[in-house]
């Protein structure tokens, strides 16, 4: 391929393009577009961030300054976390608007994250909200399609594309030009939303970025281009292969219809069909069924706990649990605590399988979907992705086992066996001991992980921009 020709034929495309003044006028909306679509994003993240920083700080000053107590009291007066969100999400939302924000925990008990801000909307929040990926994933696709649905089926239907190919252009020729060209003019829009972007991620982070959010950063940029490059690429092969300029409208319009709108929603529908998720009732009562059969560590005479307090006396040489060195409530109730934490996870990992099965079916149709692959790798890279609410609750799991936990140690070492009297002081220890519990520190989902996650989805882009060029290869061999 000679490259001054294809510079010549994008430069012709460009001109074309920009003495249209529909062109500039859309150009104009986009922008406005991506302003609004921006600001409030950054909006966003900034009140929600201020305020959960706020709250957290509060939560912990009144954790830290409780009164004496005993430790069982403490673990069920519960600690309270806010979910922080990553500095990137305001330029994907994702799943942000249907995670919860708060988690209240406690004790024996594995609580919801509440307080989605779905869950306070009204309808209207199904149909989405203008996020800058959401303007890039499915506007600017169709943006596209109307700067290059008669790129070459103008040049047939005016009869100067056989005179093109008379002077000894060549179709892989017109074909990369036509591409390149809509490239560009894609660019026009693009690259400022990818500046504007980074100014304000760098703004949201106190300009103290980290390399891990520039790297994603850098990440999103390059699958917009490709998925760019992918939407480019067929819009020039069916203006290429459309008799009219009409038809190729028709097709593409059809094409954006197809793959943006009926292909997720059906695979959604027809993922939650096969692989059916229980309700909450009916997890809750899986859980509390298979905790009734190991017994009730709150009651002295069950079965189950009666033969550990048996073996405990029996490997301390005592006769009664006051004589144990060590608080025997303390020891059960950590016991408790370790086996319904098992219980409950074994079965929240049986829920989660399930919804990887109905993901599955959306990530399959990655593979001849870009935009699902560019969807998913763009919420999983500014953080706000199935994988990564999961990953967060996790870390809201573990962190209630060690506060539970934290509490029937201290129980067990500061906690007499003697039993109280009626007019006895109830046994509490010092409010010192509740420093002891450090801070919550949410950890994001590391690269790596991410990656990992999202593979398909890295795949599917590589496999259509390879699909995309055999094609354009074999459509200059053949094409008329």
């Amino acid at each position: 391929m000679r490259i001054h020709i294809i510079r010549l034929i994008s430069i012709q495309l460009w001109k074309q393009s920009l003495q249209n003044k529909a062109v500039i006028v859309l150009l104009m909306i986009l922008s406005l577009l991506f302003v609004f679509a921006a600001y409030t994003g950054w909006q966003d993240y900034k009140v929600q961030e201020d305020t959960r920083v706020k709250h957290q700080v509060d939560v912990r000053h009144q954790w830290e300054n409780k009164p004496d107590k005993h430790p069982h009291r403490m673990a069920h007066y519960g600690y309270l976390i806010f979910r922080a969100r990553y500095p990137l999400s305001f330029f994907d939302y994702g799943l942000e608007r249907y995670m919860g924000n708060s988690v209240f925990l406690e004790a024996h008990k594995q609580n919801t994250v509440n307080f989605s801000e779905a869950g306070f909307s009204s309808g209207m929040l199904r149909f989405g909200e203008v996020s800058t990926a959401m303007i890039l994933q499915t506007l600017i696709p169709l943006f596209i399609f109307f700067l290059g649905f008669s790129c070459i089926s103008a040049e047939r239907e005016n009869n100067t594309l056989k005179v093109l190919i008379s002077q000894g252009v060549r179709w892989k020729e017109l074909l990369a030009g036509k591409i390149l060209g809509l490239l560009c003019l894609v660019g026009l829009v693009f690259v400022p939303v990818m500046i504007l972007s980074s100014v304000m991620w760098f703004s949201l982070t106190g300009f103290k970025g980290t390399v891990d959010e520039f790297l994603r950063l850098f990440w999103i940029g390059g699958a917009y281009l490709i998925y760019f490059f992918i939407v480019c690429s067929v819009c020039v092969m069916v203006s290429a292969v459309s008799k009219t300029s009409r038809s190729s409208l028709v097709k593409l319009i059809g094409l954006w219809l197809l793959f943006i709108v009926i292909i997720p929603r059906t695979a959604q529908a027809f993922g939650a069909y096969l692989h059916p998720a229980p309700s909450k009732i009916d997890f809750d009562t899986k859980v509390e069924n298979e905790l009734v059969k190991t017994g009730d560590s709150h009651n002295p005479n069950d079965s189950y706990y009666k033969g550990i307090k048996d073996s405990l006396l029996q490997a301390h040489h005592v006769k009664t649990v006051e004589e144990l060195p060590f608080n025997y409530s303390g020891y059960i109730m950590a016991e408790g605590e370790k086996i319904s934490s098992g219980i409950y996870n074994r079965q929240w990992q049986k829920q989660l399988d399930i919804y990887e099965d109905q993901n599955s079916i959306n990530r399959s149709l990655a593979f001849v979907n870009p935009f699902q692959a560019v969807k998913d790798l763009s919420t999983a890279l500014t953080g706000s992705d199935f994988n990564s609410y999961i990953y967060y609750q996790e870390q809201v799991e573990a962190y209630r086992y060690q506060l539970a936990q934290l509490m029937n140690k201290l129980q067990m070492e500061n906690i007499s066996n003697k039993k109280q009297q009626e007019n006895d002081k109830p046994y509490t220890i010092s409010k010192d001991h509740w420093k002891e519990l450090p801070d919550f520190q949410y950890k994001f989902i590391g690269q790596r992980a991410l990656f990992q996650n999202e593979i398909a989805s890295v795949l599917s882009l590589l496999v259509c921009v390879l699909g995309l060029l055999f094609v354009l290869h074999f459509m200059s061999k053949t094409i008329k």
